[in-house]
């Protein structure tokens, strides 16, 4: 099934705070979706482009897709590139990946939450924030540790903390040019340096600040990551650690999980590596998924079970 059966569309909802945020989901047209599958984006990036292979192509494999820009992100409302609270956009996802997912027609359908880079993050306090709600997870250099290489020193990060409580937008951290380190092809990096909704230049205090409390958060509490999951990751990635996704593939407490990892790729492997590369990654994550959509939910098996009992006990009260 390719993109010509896929339906796109677009849609702005507002958050718990009134702010408008942008949202889009990919259908398979002429055909009853498999699962559904909510996506997280990266930093500074965005749903509608640097997500549009993405979606498209898990929508052609049958899938329903849905995405939203952060607050600060992409087409959604606030100040681009500045994440003030990653406890807000985690809380935004759940509000709107939970408002599709129980609509009388998708309250049966199996739930998967897809993430890349620090939307791999935002994928983990998903599943942190309601444990038994997701059905798998599908990490793509996950931000569970951003690398060594792209974090200030350690006297910088100290001062840069004390002048967030002043000067929080302020756009004055030194890192390299994330574009050129994550992104393989040239082509890509040229697509995102002219995207108007991806935000370029360096991150502003706070976000940084967020982005590196809430990644040594993660790494420190790994083993709690109960879901299934896929973490994929590509071996010359100079952004995220992949060490730290081989301790979350090995010291999860998931019993179902699985890791690929890619010689010679870059971060980014569903947006940024060359076509052939890419159809490697999405034949892995698509036969992933399929696999887990074909053979049964225990997660719809003991709800459907729950909802018996409380039938059951209803039903019996009602005889006394």
């Amino acid at each position: 099934m390719g993109s010509e059966n896929v339906k796109y569309e677009e849609e702005y909802v507002l958050n718990s705070r009134g702010l408008k945020l942008f949202t889009c989901r990919w259908l398979p047209v002429n055909q009853e979706p498999k699962a559904l599958v909510f996506l997280c984006h990266g930093y500074a990036m965005e749903s509608s482009v640097s997500m549009r292979v993405t979606g498209t192509r898990l929508a052609g494999a049958g899938f329903e897709v849905h995405g939203v820009d952060y607050e600060g992100h992409g087409k959604s409302f606030g100040l681009l590139g500045f994440v003030n609270s990653f406890d807000d956009v985690v809380s935004d996802c759940t509000d709107y990946f939970t408002s599709i997912a129980e609509k009388k027609e998708n309250k049966k359908k199996m739930r998967f939450v897809m993430g890349e880079s620090m939307g791999g993050a935002v994928a983990l306090l998903l599943h942190r924030k309601k444990p038994d709600y997701w059905d798998g997870a599908v990490l793509s250099a996950p931000m569970c540790k951003i690398a060594d290489e792209m974090r200030p020193n350690q006297v910088v990060i100290t001062v840069l903390n004390q002048l967030t409580k002043i000067i929080p937008t302020w756009r004055i951290v030194p890192t390299q040019d994330i574009i050129d380190v994550a992104f393989r092809e040239p082509a890509v990096r040229k697509e995102i340096r002219e995207n108007k909704y991806c935000y370029k230049g360096r991150p502003r205090l706070k976000t940084a600040s967020e982005l590196l409390r809430v990644s040594l958060e993660i790494e420190q509490r790994l083993s709690e990551v109960s879901l299934p999951f896929l973490v994929l990751h590509g071996e010359e990635d100079k952004v995220t650690d992949i060490s730290v996704s081989r301790v979350l593939y090995e010291s999860a407490a998931s019993s179902d999980k699985e890791m690929k990892t890619y010689p010679g790729m870059w971060h980014s492997l569903i947006y940024g590596e060359k076509t052939e590369n890419i159809d490697v990654v999405f034949h892995d994550i698509i036969a992933w998924l399929d696999d887990k959509a074909l053979y049964g939910n225990s997660r719809l098996e003991n709800e459907q079970k729950q909802s018996n009992d409380v039938a059951g006990e209803d039903s019996s009260d009602k005889k006394q």
